[in-house]
C-alpha cells in the first residue's frame, strides 16, 4: 500500500491501516506490559503523616493529621515526642472531639490503655479538633515531693479522599491538506481504534476534537498538520461494577485503571514511528508526527471536596473535605465561601 491518486491511497484508507495495525499488535502486548507494570506501581499516594503508626502531639502548635475517607486514623499519641522517651508517673488521658465531647465510650474511637486514640472509619463528619489534656506526676530525686503537671495537645484531623484521574492528551499527525474531507473521516477512525484500545478497562476518549494549521518548524518546509486533542476518562459505561468488588470507594480502582489506559495509549503513539518505519516503503501523507504525544493529569474532587494549598500544604494534592463556612457541590477542585447560611460541619455539599 503506497501513497497516490486513488482512493485507496489517500490518507483517510492509509492512516486507519496503520492504526489497525498497531493495535493488532499492541493489544496482545501492552496490556500484559501494563498489568505487569501496574502491579509494581506504588500504592496510591499518602501524605506523609499517614504512613507512620503513631503521630505525637506538641506543645507549641497544633498537629495537622488527614485521614483517608473510610480508613482508621494513625494512632495519635497524647505526649510529645521528647516525654514519650521519659519515665510518666500516674498518667491520666483525657480526649475531647469536635463537638466538645468526651471521646471516651465512643463507638467510633479506640482509646488505648497508655491513651492513643485512633478514629475508626473515618468520614468528613469527624474532621476537626481534637484535644488531649494530659497529667501526671513528677516525683523529685529524694522521692518525698510530687508535682502535678497537666500538659494539652491540639491535633487537626482532616478526611480527604484521592482525586479522580482524567488525562488531557494531545498529538500530531500530518495532512495533505486542510481541505480535506478525509482529515475528519480519519480523525474518527482514530477515536474508534482509541477507544477500542481501553475498553477493556471501563476508560474511554471523551471531548475529542481536531483543528488543522499550517507549521513551520526550524529546518523544515511549511507542513499542514492535523492537532488532535481529547480525554482519557475512566467513567465509561460499566465502571460501576469494577468499584463494586470493593468495600472502599472507587477513586482507587478508577484511577488505577486510566492510568494504565493512559499508558495503553501513550505506547500506541509511541510504536506508530515504529511501525511507520518497518511496515512502509514510503511514509503514507496522513502519519504521526513523532514524538508530538503530550498528556497532563486533570484532577476532580468529590461533591464537599476541595483542594486549597495554602491551607492544607501537608496534604497538597489531596482533595480535603471542605473547611466549615465553605461548600463543594460538583466536582470542581475548589471549595467555595458560603455567604447565605454559616456552615460549621466540614464537607458541606451546599450552602
Amino acid at each position: 500500500m503506497q501513497g497516490g491518486s486513488s482512493r485507496l491511497s489517500l490518507p483517510l484508507r492509509i492512516g486507519p491501516h496503520i492504526l489497525l495495525l498497531a493495535v493488532g499488535v499492541l493489544m496482545k502486548t501492552l496490556t500484559g506490559l501494563a498489568e505487569a507494570e501496574n502491579g509494581a506501581d506504588e500504592e496510591p499516594y499518602s501524605v506523609k503523616f499517614i504512613t507512620k503508626n503513631y503521630i505525637y502531639g506538641n506543645t507549641e502548635h497544633k498537629v495537622n493529621v488527614y485521614v483517608k475517607v473510610h480508613r482508621d486514623s494513625p494512632f495519635l499519641v497524647c505526649m510529645d515526642l521528647t516525654l514519650s522517651q521519659s519515665e510518666v508517673l500516674d498518667p491520666n488521658h483525657l480526649w475531647i472531639g469536635p463537638q466538645g465531647q468526651d471521646l471516651r465510650g465512643q463507638k467510633y474511637v479506640n482509646i488505648t490503655e497508655t491513651g492513643k486514640l485512633m478514629l475508626l472509619n473515618f468520614n468528613e463528619n469527624l474532621s476537626g479538633s481534637y484535644t488531649c489534656t494530659l497529667t501526671y506526676r513528677v516525683v523529685q530525686g529524694d522521692m518525698q515531693v510530687e508535682q502535678e503537671k497537666v500538659q494539652a495537645y491540639k491535633f487537626m484531623v482532616y478526611a480527604y479522599r484521592e482525586p479522580d484521574y482524567t488525562y488531557h492528551v494531545s498529538v500530531h499527525y500530518t495532512t495533505k491538506d486542510c481541505s480535506l474531507k478525509a482529515n475528519e473521516e480519519f480523525f474518527k477512525d482514530l477515536e474508534k481504534v482509541l477507544n477500542h484500545l481501553i475498553s477493556h478497562l471501563t476508560c474511554h476518549v471523551i471531548d475529542s476534537s481536531y483543528k488543522c494549521h499550517s507549521v513551520k518548524r526550524p529546518k523544515h518546509v511549511l507542513m499542514e498538520e492535523l492537532f488532535v486533542t481529547f480525554q482519557v476518562n475512566p467513567f465509561a459505561p460499566g465502571w460501576e461494577v469494577a468499584c463494586q468488588k470493593t468495600t472502599q470507594d472507587c477513586e482507587d480502582v478508577t484511577n488505577s485503571r486510566v492510568q494504565e489506559a493512559r499508558w495503553l495509549i501513550e505506547e500506541f503513539f509511541r510504536k506508530q514511528s515504529y511501525v511507520l518505519k518497518h511496515e512502509f516503503q514510503n511514509t503514507p501523507v496522513i502519519h504521526y508526527v513523532d514524538h508530538s504525544f503530550q498528556v497532563t493529569r486533570l484532577d476532580s474532587c468529590h461533591p464537599g471536596f476541595g483542594k486549597n494549598d495554602v491551607t492544607h500544604n501537608d496534604c497538597t494534592n489531596c482533595c480535603v473535605a471542605c473547611d466549615p463556612g465553605t461548600y463543594s457541590p460538583n466536582d470542581e477542585v475548589v471549595c467555595l465561601k458560603c455567604t447565605n447560611i454559616r456552615i460549621t460541619f466540614y464537607g458541606a455539599k451546599s450552602c
